[in-house]
């Protein structure tokens, strides 16, 4: 693809649309290169006009008499597609289409998108937009605001990425409010060409741009997002608040994953995989960028809270701890030394609370001693405004106890958000500043966890031995014959079987049984004690019809644990269908787990690991990652799980094998990843047991969906709820 230097380090400029009319777009357009000081030539094109804005105008593109980097298109969206073309015939390498009527506006629209993109294409032109704000690089060599805002932001090294015109605006202006430096600024719209995936690997080589702040509504290439975010954060960190978080996709699903692994945990897990910091709001987003910004990455989650009341210092602290984060430990020299100059009255214990009568100096002191101090990784300092001293005061005395500081310090005037006046005039950069003490606290909780994302070696996606992905592909085709594309069908026991086969899932074999004689007889040949099971396409959770009898040890209890459960389920349910039961051996002891995978529309297959059995949504302890996993994911999600303790020897029970279950997980995710057919899948429970013993899958579900199919949906109508491969639990 061309570069995109033409778009955002332009040497020259022409605005399609200019207005004599400044506040009209087009003339706010002009104004802005004009007042930001571009360093390149400006062409307003007006057919109407000879001057726009004391600039002589042309009545085309064609009629510039010099080259023209970048065309900055301001008409009405119909004639959009013919200035395009009049830009690529004259040579201009970029355009930014600020004019909206495009996609958003319905089926008209999106056909003059494509064709404008045709013309982009044609041409060899970058895009930006159309349906935007605009874009601004501040760097002193270009000096580019091709934006409608009202403001300009500050100078500096953060670039931002917004999918929202509207909210581009609310950006610019708090930027401005906080001093929060910029570096570029894309407005990207529709993103019929350049999106938030070219812009990362753009300011990734940027030299003027140290950090990436992203709003995004929607996920073009997730694929290439992660790996382009999971190679750029490694350098630069990258901030993003992603819109949207509502529920409603994960009540459409079939299976426990479906109902646990929804959009909004997708994109958790994709940002979490990638390195990416998530915040919830724009505040949030603002918050992070302001501390990374300014001060370095903290090494790890050790605080120590400076104050000069009590109060916020415990809040401060209750803040840290809720965030994940510790109080420092003094050494006992610091201890030592601030009992030495503060008073008696003094609390030296973290957090140092200084009393309300702390002056400037004792600020500078105490804080130069809490960063040098070998337990602290951060610190946070919080000022409550006296009488007797100033807050210009103090905030010199903190600038001054950070400096030659290599770990971060946020500070907290009480009520003021933003960076107090006396610490902007200084070239050496900004401490960030929050007005209460939890958005100090969650701030750097962020920017911790990033640390030890960026610290940790970089994952491998390992080779799996024993797999067979040519015979899953065979069994999903008979499992499919005849489907519609788009359709839905749950796979079969057998088949089922049969595909966890080639992927080396081990499962507890289920055999079925039509009546109560062959129940009882199955039961014998099996060996007991067994577990029994209603068999219906009609029943998707067994235990809701009191469809599972477990630890059957006899001929007789087993014949009559047939009749019992055909009973239940008339009685549950009466116009389900019977169709016999399935036995199989009961397997007793371990922890029980749930492996799954649910196929996001947008992402793709997304694995879920957590505590199972039947109060597995109950519950919801689970880990959620975007395939393919690499080994660290797989061990993060055994791991990170609250119920973890269960599988690592709780109050002295045996270690369970855990090495079993990462390896589970990654069969499930390359299964998935290579079955493009499977759209849900749950083993549930997987139980885990001590010692070398493998782990293994007592019930399982898998539902297909035909391939061609313009949206993913649920099963398709009379297809039935899935069959299971396997028991030894309640379902």
């Amino acid at each position: 693809m061309p570069s995109l230097d033409p778009l955002l380090r332009p040497r020259s400029v022409a605005v399609i649309g200019a207005s004599r009319r400044r506040d009209s777009i087009g003339g706010a357009i002009l104004h802005n290169l004009i007042e930001q000081g571009f360093q390149g030539p400006v062409y307003p094109v007006n057919p109407a006009a000879t001057h726009v804005q004391s600039i002589p105008a042309y009545r085309s593109v064609a009629d510039v008499p010099g080259p023209v980097d970048l065309g900055i298109i301001v008409i009405p969206a119909a004639h959009v597609v013919e200035a395009a073309t009049a830009c690529g015939e004259h040579g201009v390498k970029a355009l930014v289409v600020i004019s909206a009527g495009f996609k958003e506006t319905g089926d008209e629209g999106l056909k003059r998108e494509r064709e404008l993109l045709e013309v982009v294409r044609r041409y060899g032109m970058r895009l930006v937009g159309p349906n935007c704000l605009g874009i601004v690089n501040t760097d002193p060599k270009v000096s580019l605001n091709a934006t409608f805002a009202p403001v300009s932001p500050p100078a500096g090294r953060v670039a931002f990425s917004s999918q929202s015109g509207a909210l581009g605006l609310a950006i610019l202006d708090t930027a401005r409010r906080l001093n929060l430096g910029i570096s570029q600024f894309v407005s990207v719209g529709n993103k019929a060409d350049v999106s938030g995936n070219d812009l990362i690997e753009f300011w990734e080589k940027d030299p003027g741009t140290d950090l990436i702040l992203l709003y995004l509504e929607s996920f073009g290439n997730p694929r290439k997002f992660t790996q382009l975010a999971r190679k750029v954060a490694r350098t630069k960190p990258i901030v993003a608040v992603k819109s949207g978080r509502t529920p409603g996709g994960s009540r459409a699903a079939s299976s426990h994953t479906g109902a646990l692994a929804g959009s909004d945990a997708a994109v958790n897990a994709l940002f979490r995989q990638s390195g990416v910091i998530r915040t919830d709001t724009i505040e949030e987003l603002f918050d992070t960028a302001m501390l990374l910004a300014s001060q370095p990455v903290p090494a790890g989650p050790a605080v120590a809270i400076l104050t000069n009341a009590g109060g916020p210092g415990i809040m401060a602290a209750d803040a840290c701890e809720s965030a994940g984060l510790t109080l420092a430990k003094l050494e006992t020299k610091t201890v030592k030394v601030l009992k030495s100059f503060l008073p008696p009255e003094a609390s030296v214990r973290n957090p140092v609370d200084m009393i309300a009568s702390a002056d400037a100096p004792s600020y500078e002191r105490s804080l130069r001693l809490l960063v040098e101090d070998r337990n602290v990784d951060a610190a946070i300092v919080i000022f409550v405004p006296p009488l007797v001293t100033g807050a210009q005061e103090v905030a010199r005395a903190i600038l001054a106890g950070a400096s030659g500081s290599k770990k971060p310090v946020l500070s907290c005037f009480m009520g003021s958000h933003g960076v107090p006046e006396s610490l902007r005039s200084l070239q050496e950069g900004h401490i960030p500043s929050y007005a209460f003490p939890e958005a100090a606290a969650r701030t750097l909780a962020r920017a911790v966890s990033y640390g030890v994302w960026r610290n940790k070696p970089a994952g491998k996606i390992p080779a799996i031995q024993g797999i067979g992905p040519e015979g899953a592909r065979e069994v999903i085709a008979k499992a499919l014959a005849g489907a519609k594309p788009g359709e839905s069908r749950w796979m079969g026991g057998a088949l089922m079987e049969d595909l966890f086969g080639a992927y080396g899932i081990r499962t507890n074999r289920a055999r079925p049984a039509v009546n109560r004689g062959e129940a009882a007889s199955v039961a014998k040949s099996v060996g007991f004690p067994v577990v029994m099971k209603v068999r219906s396409p009609d029943v998707l959770h067994k235990s809701e019809v009191q469809g599972v009898r477990l630890s059957l040890k006899s001929e007789e209890e087993a014949a009559r644990a047939f009749d019992e459960i055909r009973t239940s389920l008339g009685r549950a349910n009466p116009k389900a269908r019977f169709e016999g039961v399935t036995v199989e051996r009961m397997i007793q002891g371990g922890v029980e787990t749930i492996v799954g995978v649910t196929r996001d529309a947008t992402f793709g297959p997304v694995v879920l690991f957590g505590l199972g059995g039947v109060t597995a949504e109950l519950l919801r302890d689970v880990s959620v990652r975007v395939a393919p996993l690499t080994d660290r994911d797989a061990e993060e999600m055994v791991r990170e799980i609250r119920g973890f303790p269960l599988l690592d020897g709780y109050r002295g029970a045996a270690k369970a094998n855990v090495a079993s279950v990462v390896d589970m997980v990654h069969r499930v995710s390359r299964l998935a990843t290579e079955q493009e057919e499977v759209a849900e899948l749950d083993l549930n429970p997987v139980v885990v047991f001590a010692g070398d013993a493998p782990c293994v899958a007592l019930d399982a579900r898998v539902r297909l969906q035909a391939a061609a199919s313009a949206t993913a949906g649920r099963p398709a109508a009379g297809s039935p709820p899935p069959a299971t491969a396997g028991a030894g639990a309640a379902r």
